[in-house]
């Protein structure tokens, strides 16, 4: 009876276990943490890009400052417009770099939130913030991520946190805005990058060829 008893309550208890809502399932936690900055293995989910890459001659650095109060994250580099001489490359424009992560193991689900922030500390300059996602084309000859994009203004020298709705991401092709009616899976993002771009973003902000300067201390997804 005794032996009977106890696989009738373990097994009343694995079925409690079962039919007990999580919480976090129902109601997500109001912000989540998708990256931060605080050791130089937080560096290595990224890589930089540059044009450098196709004959340009910007240059760019990744590295963690340790600024006594907290660690951050500092994207900085030097835009140039020129090509290197004889070079086989064919670009449109140069002026351009910015930092990726690498791919995720699996996806990020952000479909409960509406708001990207990043804590960031400028130079005047506006820089792009991209949402890669899975690729909805079937093709071998379009096998790129898809990706969206929104500009950040970051003012200079003072630590600023920018908020942009997830729904303000336009989707691009190659860095340029395509003219379609689409809508971002916020479920099956595949990776993020901030860049920077010589010429372009909004009006009234820091352009041009020279130094940039970007420090970062969080990227995070909110609920508003």
């Amino acid at each position: 009876m005794s032996r009977f008893r106890a696989l009738w309550q373990a097994s009343l208890n694995a079925t409690k276990k079962a039919l007990t809502w999580n919480v976090e399932d129902l109601m997500p936690p109001s912000e989540r943490y998708v990256f931060s900055f605080n050791s130089k293995e937080d560096l290595t989910k990224w890589h930089l890009y540059f044009d450098s890459e196709y004959g340009g001659l910007s240059t760019a650095s990744l590295e963690i400052k340790d600024a006594g109060a907290g660690f951050s994250g500092i994207l900085s580099g030097n835009l140039s417009s020129n090509l290197t001489e004889g070079s086989r490359w064919r670009m449109n424009r140069s002026g351009f770099c910015g930092m990726r992560s690498k791919k995720f193991d699996g996806f990020i689900d952000l479909d409960a939130y509406d708001t990207l922030a990043f804590r960031l500390k400028g130079d005047g300059r506006c820089y792009i913030s991209t949402i890669y996602t899975e690729n909805w084309v079937n093709s071998p000859v379009q096998q790129e991520d898809n990706s969206w994009q929104a500009f950040v203004f970051v003012p200079k020298d003072n630590w600023y946190i920018a908020k942009i709705p997830i729904d303000r991401y336009l989707p691009t092709w190659r860095g340029n805005v395509m003219d379609v009616k689409l809508e971002m899976n916020p479920s099956r993002i595949v990776g993020m990058s901030l860049s920077v771009n010589a010429e372009g973003g909004i009006p009234g902000t820091k352009s041009g060829a020279g130094d940039f300067r970007l420090e970062i201390d969080w990227i995070k997804a909110l609920r508003t």
